[in-house]
């Protein structure tokens, strides 16, 4: 059975392409759910505008869809909370060179 450590793991192989931080520790992944077969994943965006709101959903999906025992997953994009760059994790804020606040 996949965990959601696994999934969170495959996601880190997804990035925004204008910006060189996986989705994971952009802070973009709020939740994943597992349920049997079936995976959700609620998600935010940079921004309502970026250029990337339907490839990186599909992406998403498509990488999850990948892992053994995943055989459906449901992409939801949220606005709230809104994305801020207090949601990057450490190691993003490394790459970013962002000091920690």
């Amino acid at each position: 059975m996949v965990t959601t450590d696994q999934v969170r793991e495959e996601l880190k192989q997804v990035f925004d392409p204008e910006i060189p931080v996986n989705i994971v520790d952009l802070g973009l992944i709020i939740d994943i759910g597992l349920e049997g077969p079936k995976c959700k994943v609620t998600m935010t965006l940079t921004s309502q505008a970026c250029p990337e709101a339907k490839t990186i959903p599909d992406v998403v999906m498509r990488r999850c869809n990948g892992l053994d025992g995943i055989d459906e997953t449901d992409v939801e994009i949220v606005w709230e909370p809104q994305w801020s760059p207090q949601m990057i994790s450490p190691e993003g804020r490394a790459i970013l060179g962002i000091e920690e606040e």
